[in-house]
């Protein structure tokens, strides 16, 4: 065996010895409130379908629509052939809604956040980054070649320090809008002072946030009243709350025409296929069209709280749809998912690399399609399942 195999196996056995090992579950049904794994059918509270459209009616029909015009696959980039009137369209569409002057679609939000970073950074600028961000916004930055300065999550002053600390002429700030393990929100208002103070450009991922956050879906921008001006970089996923695939960038003209000329994830890669750009259009008109979906979750996620509150169960501070158990224990978190799994619930455990060691977590997630008696059902299980050595007294 090669030097390189061997080391990989001797990673591989580590994690199994660590209780840290991963393993891709089969879903036989389409995503919902319930689904199916083999013979068991199974309460979903780990998927991040928080409005319920991954399976709505509208956006199949508008996919199926689409096969008769454009076909399935997009068969080229964007600068090639690939890039169709829906492609436009929902460009148009999504730019309107977070009332920016365009958008740029991407296969996906990792790719959308290596590309905005590698085309904005050089070396010798400096990029900030909240120390729970996702894995590709930082990876996104080390690939920039830019200084990378991490500050502790949420921490405004640690921030300033970490700009005050550098004389790069360019500097970027990044963080998730909504962070996705811990689900607590970015103080976005005052991060776009600081920017703007200290002339640095903001960028936020805002996949947990879009179509789910504002007063009319429009995520994080709109709910913390943010112009272009004070937020001049959002990513925003269509494979969350949107229920599709894919994800953007929203932003200035020449931030646009800047990636669309010199960002290698968008120009060397196959366009989405026209059908998702059509469900994704599907999603926007409900998302506009519907805010009860909206309201019913806000509303579940306030029951949801504070039933949990009076058990004494270990929620961190979240008022989003991702509620994080904190269970600490990795061996614990898996063996208490495993517990409610054979009570019909289906839960992540959520366990180092992913968040920091000794934070291992259920990370439970609620959507539009649950019920206050799926709900309720999950409560009384965590209840009966959660040792009272980590409850809350």
């Amino acid at each position: 065996m090669s030097v390189l195999l061997h080391r990989l196996n001797q990673k591989l056995e580590e994690r199994r010895e660590q209780q840290l090992y991963r393993k891709r579950l089969n879903l036989d049904s389409p995503q919902g409130a319930e689904i199916q794994m083999g013979d068991k059918t199974l309460l979903n509270f780990s998927s991040n379908d928080y409005l319920g459209l991954a399976n709505h009616p509208a956006l199949i029909a508008r996919a199926k629509h689409s096969f008769e015009q454009f076909g399935f696959g997009a068969g080229a980039s964007h600068l090639v052939c690939g890039h169709s009137d829906l492609h436009g369209e929902l460009e148009r569409r999504l730019a309107e809604f977070t009332a920016r002057d365009r958008a740029l679609c991407f296969s996906s939000g990792f790719a959308a956040n290596l590309a905005v970073q590698q085309v904005l950074l050089a070396k010798g600028d400096a990029v900030f980054h909240d120390r729970l961000n996702h894995a590709s916004l930082l990876d996104g930055a080390q690939l920039s070649g830019a200084r990378l300065l991490r500050f502790s999550h949420n921490d405004v002053s640690h921030l300033q320090q970490r700009l005050n600390s550098t004389t790069a002429a360019g500097k970027l700030i990044a963080v998730d809008a909504v962070y996705s393990m811990d689900g607590d929100l970015a103080p976005l208002k005052r991060l776009a002072d600081i920017a703007r103070e200290d002339g640095a450009l903001l960028l936020a991922d805002d996949a947990h946030g879009f179509a789910v956050l504002g007063e009319h879906g429009a995520g994080s921008a709109e709910y913390w009243g943010l112009s272009q001006d004070e937020l001049p970089i959002l990513m925003g996923t269509l494979g969350k709350a949107m229920g599709s695939y894919g994800a953007f960038i929203a932003g200035s003209e020449a931030l646009i025409e800047g990636l669309i000329q010199f960002a290698r994830p968008y120009i060397y890669t196959t366009a989405l296929p026209p059908s998702v750009a059509a469900a994704s259009l599907a999603a926007l008109d409900i998302v506009q069209g519907e805010p009860e979906r909206r309201r019913k979750l806000m509303d579940l996620i306030a029951y949801f709280r504070a039933r949990a509150r009076d058990l004494g169960l270990p929620l961190m501070s979240s008022p989003t749809a991702i509620q994080p158990l904190l269970l600490g224990d990795a061996g614990l978190a898996l063996d208490t998912a495993n517990a409610l799994r054979k009570h019909g619930i289906f839960l992540a455990a959520i366990r180092p690399p992913t968040v920091p060691q000794n934070s291992a977590r259920l990370r439970i997630t609620l959507t539009a399609a649950h019920e206050r008696a799926h709900v309720d059902h999950l409560l009384n299980m965590l209840d009966q399942n959660v040792p009272d050595s980590v409850r809350q007294q």
